[in-house]
């Protein structure tokens, strides 16, 4: 058995190498949406590979190895359905695309590579809890395994609400304001958050485990103001117009809450935080 530290320089070469990988996939099927993919099994790869090179106790590996690979596989199944599997190329890549042109290759394969790089950071709550050698689960473990469940079951709900609605022709160019997303713009988003907060609690008893609370932090940060909220509802609003932006004004962006009327708030959205 690898040490921990070996594992993490071996983790971080494979991650490397597999968004190099899906660089040159994505360049064959003009679909850079791949990286999303590959973001989600690297990280998923190294919280099992952690586990496995633990010398944590049999049910602490298991418990890490496991909220990893639940996490990584659902999502990962979710997006090869709903990102690459015979679909066209997101209109945010797309978008990316013209901006980097004419050396949008050479920018997306670093692009791939920082993302494969943020795995490694965010792996941070793997690698600290593998480390805690304590002979016995604790409460703050057990509540993060109760806290992932949840989120994980509603971030599926969030995904299947809104594959379904796309799924009816009825609702081309339409918003979704069925189930979940008629109490937050982005519950997906919301509940993929709830995932790193439990991860961080999966941390927190182990040496230096506080530290693992930058990652939902990271995350909550990058939701809010860089790839997340922002370059999917500038993408919406190229899409739909008026139509979402009266849906910006009702609904909650972010965390679940009940709907207002349009003219109830003129208050400005994140979507003026996006990127023209």
């Amino acid at each position: 058995m690898i040490s921990l530290g070996a594992a993490a320089l071996l983790g971080a070469a494979c991650v490397s190498a597999l968004m190099g990988a899906l660089w040159v996939l994505g360049r064959r099927i003009a679909n850079m949406a791949v990286v999303d993919l590959g973001w989600t099994l690297g990280l998923g790869f190294l919280g099992v590979l952690y586990a496995c090179a633990s010398d944590a106790p049999d049910a602490r590996r298991l418990l890490i190895g496991g909220a990893a690979a639940l996490w990584s596989v659902r999502l990962a199944i979710h997006l090869l359905r709903d990102r690459v599997l015979g679909r066209e190329e997101e209109g945010r890549y797309r978008e990316l695309r013209r901006r980097w042109s004419p050396g949008a290759d050479r920018a997306f394969f670093w692009f791939f590579q920082a993302q494969g790089l943020l795995d490694v950071v965010l792996s941070a709550p793997f690698y600290l809890a593998a480390r805690n050698t304590t002979p016995s689960l604790s409460l703050f473990e057990i509540g993060a395994l109760g806290l992932l469940l949840v989120s994980v079951a509603g971030e599926g709900i969030a995904d299947r609400q809104l594959a379904q609605f796309k799924a009816n022709p009825a609702n081309r160019g339409k918003v979704c304001r069925t189930g979940l997303w008629a109490l937050s713009r982005h519950p997906n988003y919301f509940f993929e958050w709830l995932v790193w907060c439990a991860f961080a609690l999966l941390a927190w008893p182990a040496p230096w485990g506080a530290a693992a609370l930058v990652c939902p932090a990271m995350m909550l940060y990058f939701i809010l103001r860089v790839t997340g909220i922002p370059e999917t509802e500038a993408q919406a609003i190229r899409s739909r117009g008026e139509e979402y932006r009266r849906y910006q004004r009702e609904v909650s962006p972010f965390f679940p809450w009940f709907p207002r009327s349009s003219a109830a708030t003129s208050s400005p959205s994140l979507v003026s935080q996006a990127r023209p």
